[in-house]
């Protein structure tokens, strides 16, 4: 089902990915990007979003920390990598944390299609319109039952007509039609801020190499899996800062033939 050699493909290509970011994540992400092998900028200008969307493979869009300015940002960078056709991953953070929040993301999927939407439990409710959501200001601290993550998944990609990953202990990812399963990783991604924000962009660093967005979103959560259970290996006892510097270190480090066997995937329909 998925390429696992597209992690080679990054590294020879060293593609030049754009993530708008948040101030929180921001330099994990840029490094996680170098790690893999990718080629980050960060720009947030609007008045240079059209030219760095341009000149980028792929484009990641994060809304956290968000302000007017931030929305404007990923709206101009979205619709140009749409006119151009290059691959979006948009990772709504926090969107049931405020009605403006969830009301500006609904205007970016209005203004255009991501390649890829990547989200927690609580975001997704949000984005269906649930009520009794999960969310704790960006965080999704209740878990929700395996169907409703499976619908959810469905539903969205099926409404935005795009591939869709819900982030947790077990991830999840749909076109719509399919549903897949990746189990592994590690509890510790709850101790660290960010996991979600970098899994985000390795969903943008993959789509910049594999055309497909399924696949691309797919590689992302089975290499991110990986790279926290072994991550969790190198730190041993010791406390989120060691955890968090191993994450990087395995990212930078694992290849496609030890990937390969710690692969824990599977379709669910």
């Amino acid at each position: 089902m998925i390429d696992l050699t597209s992690l080679d493909r990054v590294r020879a290509a060293r593609p030049l990915v754009h993530c708008v970011s948040n101030i929180v994540s921001a330099n994990d992400c840029a490094n996680l990007a170098l790690a893999v092998g990718a080629s980050p900028v960060m720009a947030h200008a609007p008045e240079e979003m059209a030219d760095i969307t341009a000149a980028s493979a792929a484009t990641v869009l994060n809304t956290g920390t968000p302000d007017s300015a931030r929305f404007e940002t990923c709206r101009l960078c979205g619709v140009e990598a749409a006119r151009l056709g290059r691959p979006v991953a948009l990772d709504p953070v926090g969107i049931g944390a405020s009605p403006w929040r969830l009301a500006h993301v609904q205007a970016l999927l209005d203004a255009f299609t991501p390649s890829i939407l990547r989200v927690n439990a609580g975001e997704a409710q949000a984005l269906c319109q649930c009520r009794g959501g999960t969310e704790q200001g960006v965080d999704s601290p209740a878990p929700a039952a395996p169907e409703a993550r499976r619908d959810a998944a469905l539903a969205l990609a099926r409404r935005h007509r795009t591939a869709v990953l819900i982030s947790g202990p077990e991830d999840l990812i749909s076109d719509g039609e399919t549903v897949w399963i990746v189990r592994g990783g590690s509890g510790r991604m709850a101790d660290i801020t960010g996991a979600g924000c970098m899994l985000s962009v390795l969903c943008g660093v993959f789509a910049a190499v594999e055309p497909e967005p399924l696949k691309a979103a797919l590689l992302a959560a089975v290499f991110w899996k990986a790279c926290a259970r072994q991550a969790e290996q190198l730190a041993g006892q010791r406390g989120p800062g060691s955890f968090r510097a191993a994450l990087l270190d395995t990212a930078g480090t694992l290849t496609a033939a030890a990937l390969s066997p710690a692969a824990n995937f599977e379709k669910l329909q």
